[in-house]
């Protein structure tokens, strides 16, 4: 599950927990949430602005929570079904639950922006508050969508300056590519495991200059780098509006690991590695422990054969769980292995004394 998911998820858990399914146009539909009568009530008072603004704590939880519960179905039957059928997207016009990741996420990104206009507007009588909310849907969501890609640091309202019409020799599709462009650095989704949506931009060229032999992904690819490289010409432009809020993109995840080694994930560390990091680190806490004890006149080989014993056994006893077993070689079962020949202990003993002793010297110059 992609992060958009997973955050489409926590939002649908905290701010719209009523959430079953969107009523079809013209279907009657009974509030769920209690707070819905009270907030209408103060919509028909003109005082649900003043509330919202003035409201704090769980007062003002109850008061978001009725608009989302009043506002959802409302952005659903009457903005994201409209656009999901227009995107083709059947299955997600259906309802709430049907709705895909990146579907679900401009549903609750909709619905967020009606309500904050809903809670900052309605300063005045409105006794039809449902008609009232229909009415400035429009106007609500494409306010939001906007105030978006300002905070992402796109273009709120992308537009080609003269100078890059100009770089772009005034052509009308550069001069479209470099608008849909701009467009796509400001919204969060990605296209796949690609920068660019180039299938879709490919259609686009086919449908407006009406080449549609020659308007391949390849062809747009070398087009795309045309557009960028006549953005890159005022490059302090290029950074803010196309550089910035392109890095701001939510990292594609594969499902799956792809079938080329070439580009397969790279896993942070091998389980050698990871090994040697865990002996280097247990290695540590038996350098202390024996130097303290031995620093309270208890005898040195015992003290060493006993820290070992310990810290090693118990790194033998937590098994690796991602290695199957007898795959390899336990470290920690060779040290104890060793701890078992007088002629090993002897020599473990004396190597543990020096290095407690190196300790104990560097430890006075670094205080």
């Amino acid at each position: 599950m992609g992060a958009s998911a997973v955050q489409s998820q926590q939002r649908d858990a905290a701010r719209m927990p009523a959430v079953r399914r969107a009523a079809a146009p013209g279907e009657t539909r009974q509030a769920v949430d209690p707070g819905v009568p009270a907030l209408t009530a103060l919509a028909r008072e003109g005082t649900l602005a003043a509330a919202a603004a003035t409201a704090e704590g769980t007062e003002r939880r109850v008061i978001v929570r009725a608009a989302y519960d009043l506002v959802w179905p409302i952005v659903f039957a009457r903005v994201t079904r409209r656009f999901e059928r227009r995107r083709g997207h059947a299955g997600c016009s259906v309802s709430v639950e049907r709705l895909a990741d990146e579907c679900l996420d401009r549903f609750h990104d909709d619905v967020e922006a009606v309500v904050e206009d809903l809670l900052t507007h309605a300063d005045r009588p409105v006794h039809n508050l449902e008609a009232w909310i229909a009415g400035r849907l429009n106007a609500a969501t494409v306010d939001g969508h906007r105030r978006r890609r300002g905070r992402r640091g796109a273009l709120q309202r992308p537009r080609i300056p003269g100078w890059l019409a100009d770089e772009l020799g005034r052509d009308r599709w550069l001069i479209a590519l470099a608008t849909e462009l701009l467009g796509w650095v400001g919204v969060p989704v990605t296209a796949g495991n690609d920068v660019w949506p180039l299938e879709a931009w490919a259609q686009r060229r086919a449908e407006m200059t009406g080449d549609w032999t020659g308007s391949e992904p390849p062809v747009v690819a070398r087009e795309v780098e045309r557009v960028l490289v006549a953005m890159r010409s005022r490059i302090d432009w290029y950074e803010r509006y196309v550089e910035r809020p392109l890095g701001r993109k939510e990292t594609p995840v594969a499902a799956a690991p792809p079938e080329d080694a070439a580009v397969a994930p790279l896993a942070p560390a091998d389980r050698d590695a990871r090994a040697d990091a865990e002996l280097t680190r247990l290695a540590a806490y038996a350098v202390e422990a024996i130097g303290e004890r031995i620093g309270r006149g208890e005898s040195a080989a015992e003290v060493v054969v006993d820290v070992l014993g310990t810290v090693f056994g118990r790194a033998s006893a937590a098994t690796d769980v991602e290695q199957p077993p007898h795959a390899g070689t336990d470290p920690g079962e060779t040290v104890l292995g060793a701890l078992g020949e007088r002629a090993d202990v002897d020599r473990i003993v004396a190597a543990a004394l020096d290095i407690v002793g190196a300790e104990a010297v560097r430890a006075p110059q670094a205080g």
